[in-house]
């Protein structure tokens, strides 16, 4: 049976970038570590792997929610060109909800975050997505 959502994992170029990108909307540092070795090797699926494993968690979020960042040392990362289009198959995008959305696109724009619409009301909810980074999508929804 399924509980709830957990994680997202984001493969970056740019980890203090990222940090800073989720900060502004309340993601705290919890682990910096390397992993590497065999047993991640099998996990993951992929030879001879080292990466940088950053995790991020909201601060008193009921159940747990953390952003994961992945810096690989090894092997050299594809690039996705078309990350931020919305109209391809695969993963489109990822959205948190909030309180005081208005205010949170304040800080986060103060900040240099661009906006790729401007707000909109739908299905009672306030939305707008932001580019994140490397290019993705990331939402905030505000219900009203």
């Amino acid at each position: 049976m399924l509980k709830h959502f957990d994680h997202v994992t984001v493969a970056v170029t740019d980890i203090p970038g990222a940090v800073r990108f989720f900060g502004l909307l309340g993601f705290e540092l919890d682990k910096d570590v390397v992993i590497s070795g065999p047993m991640m090797d099998r996990y993951m699926g992929l030879d001879n792997l080292e990466a940088r494993h950053v995790t991020l968690f909201l601060k008193d979020a009921e159940p747990r929610l953390e952003v994961q960042l992945l810096h690989f040392n090894r092997p050299t990362v594809t690039p996705a060109p078309d990350v931020a289009r919305l109209d391809r198959i695969g993963f489109n995008h990822v959205c948190f909800a909030v309180e005081g959305i208005d205010e949170v696109i304040a800080r986060v724009t103060a900040a240099g975050v661009t906006l790729r619409n401007q707000p909109m009301t739908f299905h009672d909810r306030r939305l707008v997505f932001l580019e994140g980074p490397e290019g993705i999508t990331v939402e905030l929804a505000q219900w009203l």
